[in-house]
């Protein structure tokens, strides 16, 4: 079907498959970003709540939430703040843990919001290339004056063209957000989780006397 498609007439003649080919270029470069990003932040919580428990009963309360925070995984960020902060109160832990997580979110939700734009307006704008292409058709065939289909089939079929090449970019444009939007609640779960077993390990008798400095 697109082997006789005309594809440098069509980006020459309709301004609409410029702009949804550069809303294809954005979509994946962005993506290709956020793979790159959450590849970078997988680890195992588990393993490193393990470790800095192991240095917390040693007293190398510091090495232990050093170790934390250069942690690739969101857990240890997170669970840092349990150790930074273990000589203050209940409440200031748990409000510096959920400034930690929000922290986290907004690193893991850069530039989703691109790919959920993408997402919805790539078919809307092939769609304005659909009915301008029809129109531009439609008036061809008022100037020549003829009635037969032959005129505007070759317009119409470059127009609704725009309208496929608009899901094309959207539907992975959706697909992508979904998925690293759904990638990013599980990752903070883990972090939050592990985060608060660590500070009932350390509220049931384990809690370091010793002070952090700042």
């Amino acid at each position: 079907m697109f082997e006789n498609f005309d594809w440098i007439h069509a980006m020459r003649t309709s301004p609409v498959m410029l702009v949804i080919l550069a809303c294809s270029i954005m979509t994946f470069g962005f993506a290709v970003e956020r793979l790159l990003y959450f590849w970078k932040r997988r680890g195992s919580p588990e393993l490193l709540i393990a470790q800095a428990l192991v240095k917390a009963r040693k007293g190398q309360i510091e090495e232990a939430a050093g170790t934390l925070v250069g942690a690739a995984h969101p857990g240890g960020p997170v669970a840092a703040q349990v150790l930074e902060h273990a000589h203050r109160t209940d409440d200031v832990i748990e409000e510096r843990m959920q400034i930690a997580l929000s922290e986290q979110r907004l690193l893991f939700e850069r530039n989703l919001g691109v790919l959920g734009t993408m997402g919805n307006t790539a078919p809307l704008i092939g769609l304005l290339g659909t009915v301008w292409g029809i129109m531009r058709a439609f008036h061809d065939l008022a100037a020549t004056g003829s009635a037969g289909p032959s005129v505007v089939a070759a317009g119409i079929a470059e127009a609704l063209f725009t309208t496929a090449a608009g899901l094309l970019v959207a539907v992975p444009a959706v697909m992508l957000y979904n998925h690293f939007t759904r990638r990013t609640n599980v990752l903070l779960t883990e972090a939050e989780n592990q985060a608060r077993s660590l500070r009932l390990t350390l509220s049931d008798g384990e809690r370091p006397a010793q002070r952090i400095a700042a």
